[in-house]
């Protein structure tokens, strides 16, 4: 289960041979250089490297990847670094990514050519994973430390790193354990050198208890060295794992010195569906949900539809202000047509208390009575197909009764008082789009009907559609299903219902799991007294947590059921908040958007990401001056230190808005000005490149380093991880 990323060397001997570079630090009449913000990755092909450019990636900072078993990669010298433009030397990179402290041969000239350039320029490497040695500022792991699996362990964030570039973590970093049967981490736990060499030093920043010591180790440090400073790290992860997730942004905040293209925040937004409406509750005995086409028969009458009520609605209130979390409620006018109906004619006191409560909520248009806005439904078959005429050509709903479904809701919310922006829409079943695999295309009639009722923004989902498209008008919103389904009110019935979907035949459930390539199956069936709090619930809040770290401002969505009866889903919400308020300081807040503001996010992102790989953004700094060129209309990702402004014609604007320490944000040029310019703040300024006088060593090659199964390949979380599967009404 372990495979190396190169061949073994010998590792003793490895930490007392160097090579001395030649003395090239800046003169000091030299003019002050230009240093591109573009990250250098030089990329093993392990895991380490790759979740590094995951993590650039995800933010929107541009890097160059090097891929040694390239045999046409470019060749790493001076040139390939560092040139001189307009009168001035030009560093090519602001920050240099390598698997380890050398991944290249003894007395590599390429190895010789980065260390001189980070000397040069100072100019700091990240080693992703590398070995705990002398020659990195460490004592030996083999001989005064421990090797290991961390499955499970907890480091913590020293003061230092608090005071540092980990500043945004409140202490702890769990290592995750997803599988007991699995190794999914491994590192190396050593104390910096009692003695470091002549004006070197060692800072721990993330470190763990030695196993079978007294002492503490270090996984992540800065090693200070011949005129360069590293940042060592001395445990493998991949870009999935919590551990990573929860330093990356610091790796990168160290790497640039707190001046880079890309913005990282922790979102986390929740859709409510069906509100007003009742959702049909799962039958436990038939093993599906009365009124769906697999489901023949009327419900039993001691399991009517589920349907919040006025107290519930007081509940979200108060939920949603001491939590700090408001909820995005898509809603269905029928719903509460329909309980009038059936009560003769008596006002809904549900509409009644949110009505009056509105503004502790955001609203969403969910259609009048959540038909299914697709293809036309034949619903003879399990599962179902779209209907066709003589000449084998797909119906589908008409545009009328689309319009007439998004207008109409409108129209009842603004009669009842409610206030809802029409730009934003959720339809059934996200309905209209294509459908995989009965409808591969969208309703031709939804484009024109988003055209006539103002709709810019329409919610997706992202098991189907994971990406921001265009439909018409408008832009599509992809939205996380929680795994916590829209027919259940009470634990018990979610829990019957997931032993159902993920346990095999032999086990009473269907055997969905044992065919599908995308889920896993449980071990054994839950218990339904305990099974929701002790192992569902607890999933999907790592589940969520999980796109949390990621910087995805994509929203999750549940069903109101969820938050009737039992209030089952707030089980969930409360474990992700609670976890991460656990993990991360009061300067890393949750950010909550609305749906538009998700989308606008998305598009920038997207448009971001078009001009760094056409090759049409440049960005550089000299000195205290930032300057930042992209296509016209394109808003730029910074990241910079607090007290930085925008210079917009001769005059300063303060940057961004504060988050983890810095201050990020998107930026465009003043008008008639064709770069957006920034003035960094003195003390915010990277280091100087480092004077002549010192020469800088590099050191002989690392040796081989164990990457367990679990950190080379994704372990999944537990069973339907991946499957999506909502139930959706």
């Amino acid at each position: 289960m372990v495979r190396t990323t190169r061949l073994l060397a010998a590792w003793a001997a490895a930490g007392l041979l160097a090579i001395t570079l030649p003395v090239t630090g800046a003169r000091a009449d030299d003019p002050v250089p230009r240093v591109d913000l573009r990250v250098l990755v030089v990329d093993d092909g392990g895991p380490a490297t790759e979740a590094i450019g995951a993590e650039l990636t995800a933010a929107g900072t541009p890097y160059t990847t090097v891929r040694l078993a390239d045999s046409g990669r470019p060749r790493i010298d001076e040139a390939f670094l560092s040139d001189t433009l307009d009168g001035r030397p030009h560093a090519r990179f602001q920050g240099v990514v390598l698997p380890n402290d050398n991944p290249f041969g003894e007395g590599s000239p390429e190895m010789a050519a980065l260390a001189g350039y980070e000397k040069r320029f100072g100019i700091r490497q990240v080693d992703a994973y590398t070995y705990a040695r002398p020659a990195v500022g460490l004592k030996a792991a083999k001989e005064e430390g421990w090797s290991g699996v961390l499955d499970g362990k907890n480091a913590e964030v020293t003061a230092a790193g608090a005071a540092g570039p980990f500043g945004y973590l409140r202490k702890n970093v769990p290592f995750e354990d997803n599988d007991p049967e699995v190794n999914e981490s491994y590192g190396y736990l050593s104390a910096p050198l009692d003695k470091q060499n002549y004006g070197a030093s060692f800072t721990t920043f993330l470190d763990a208890p030695v196993p079978g010591g007294s002492g503490r180790g270090s996984l992540i440090g800065q090693y200070t060295h011949d005129g360069r400073s590293e940042l060592v790290v001395t445990f493998v992860a991949n870009q999935y794992q919590t551990q990573f997730r929860l330093v990356s942004r610091g790796i990168v905040e160290w790497l640039t010195q707190g001046v880079h293209l890309g913005a990282s925040r922790d979102y986390f937004g929740v859709h409510v569906d069906d509100l007003f409406a009742s959702d049909d509750r799962w039958d436990s005995k038939r093993k599906c949900t009365p009124g769906d086409v697999d489901c023949p028969g009327n419900p039993s009458p001691d399991a009517p539809p589920i349907r919040m009520t006025p107290d519930d609605a007081q509940y979200a209130k108060d939920w949603s202000k001491s939590h700090n979390l408001p909820i995005d409620f898509a809603y269905n006018g029928v719903g509460s047509e329909e309980y009038r109906a059936a009560h003769g004619g008596a006002r809904d006191p549900l509409l009644d208390r949110f009505v009056a409560d509105q503004q502790s909520f955001r609203w969403l248009n969910h259609t009048y009575t959540h038909a299914f806005l697709g293809c036309q439904q034949d619903l003879s078959t399990v599962p179902w197909k779209c209907s066709t005429d003589l000449l084998g050509r797909v119906r589908w709903v008409g545009g009328a009764k689309i319009t007439d479904e998004i207008a109409r809701n409108l129209a009842w919310a603004a009669a009842q008082g409610l206030r809802v922006e029409a730009d934003e829409l959720v339809t059934g079943e996200h309905s209209g789009l294509r459908t995989l695999p009965q409808q591969p295309d969208d309703n031709p009639e939804l484009a024109p009907s988003l055209t006539r009722t103002g709709v810019k923004w329409i919610a997706s989902d992202t098991s189907r559609e994971p990406q921001q498209r265009k439909v018409g008008p408008a832009l599509t919103v992809s939205r996380f299903p929680m795994n916590v389904y829209y027919n259940v009110g009470k634990a018990v019935e979610q829990t019957d219902e997931y032993n159902w979907l993920y346990t095999r035949k032999a086990d009473g459930g269907s055997g969905i799991c044992e065919n599908s390539k995308v889920t896993t199956c449980l071990k054994a069936p839950l218990d339904v007294r305990n099974g929701y709090a002790s192992y569902i619930a607890p999933l999907e809040a790592r589940i969520a947590l999980s796109h949390v770290l990621a910087n995805d401002p994509r929203p999750h969505f549940m069903h109101q059921s969820n938050l009737a009866e039992e209030r089952i889903g707030y089980t969930i919400l409360e474990k992700v908040l609670a976890d991460h308020g656990a993990l991360f300081a009061d300067n890393t807040p949750l950010v909550n958007l609305r749906m538009r503001d998700i989308g606008t996010e998305l598009a920038k992102r997207a448009a971001w990401n078009a001009a760094v790989t056409a090759g049409k953004v440049t960005a550089y700094r000299v000195g205290t001056a930032v300057t930042v060129t992209a296509p016209a209309g394109t808003d730029a990702p910074l990241t910079l230190p607090t007290g930085t402004t925008q210079v917009k014609n001769g005059t300063s604007e303060t940057f961004g808005s504060p988050y983890a320490g810095r201050r990020s944000g998107w930026a465009l040029p003043a008008a008639g000005e064709s770069a957006a310019v920034f003035a960094l703040p003195a003390g915010g300024t990277p280091a100087a490149p480092h004077a002549r006088g010192t020469a800088a060593r590099v050191q002989a090659p690392a040796p081989a380093l164990p990457v367990p199964y679990g950190a080379g390949h994704r372990v999944p979380l537990g069973a339907g991880k991946t499957a999506g599967k909502t139930a959706e009404r």
